[in-house]
């Protein structure tokens, strides 16, 4: 049998990484901006507003769920400066509302076209050792996913 001449390395272009200052987050988009500074990619930002952690009063009061999308921004804003301080060169955001997994695997990754998906293990407020929505996203995203765990 011939032996076929393969390249072992894999090659991304632009990471994804996803935000919500949970420790396992944090780590992750650390590890994002470190992978794309050195390798020269195109990094990606993505945060959600989680609507069910809405109470319903919260949810139907424009005021309410508008000053949280701001404060979303701004905060994710200051991520990418961070990345951009750090000397990333392509840094973009991406807000989505919803549930998390569901929106970054149907909404920001079709959207953003990255090659490399990077979430933490644990999501804010969880204690389970890999979060539903990180599992949703290894199970469901069509590209890599790397789970970072403190």
């Amino acid at each position: 049998m011939a032996e076929v001449d393969r390249d072992p390395e894999v090659y991304f272009h632009k990471m994804l990484v996803a935000v919500d200052d949970s420790e396992d987050s944090k780590l992750a988009f650390k590890y994002a901006v470190h992978r794309a500074k050195k390798d020269h990619l195109g990094l990606a930002i993505v945060s959600i507003l989680e609507s069910a952690e809405m109470n319903v009063y919260q949810a139907f009061s424009n005021d309410y769920v508008h000053g949280e999308r701001e404060d979303l921004e701004r905060h994710l804003e200051e991520y990418r400066h961070e990345a951009e301080d750090a000397g990333v060169e392509k840094v973009e955001t991406f807000i989505g509302e919803g549930k998390p997994g569901d929106v970054i695997v149907h909404e920001a990754i079709p959207a953003i076209k990255p090659d490399l998906l990077i979430i933490g293990a644990r999501a804010k407020n969880s204690g389970a050792h890999v979060g539903s929505q990180a599992a949703y996203m290894v199970k469901h995203a069509r590209i890599s996913v790397a789970v970072i765990r403190k």
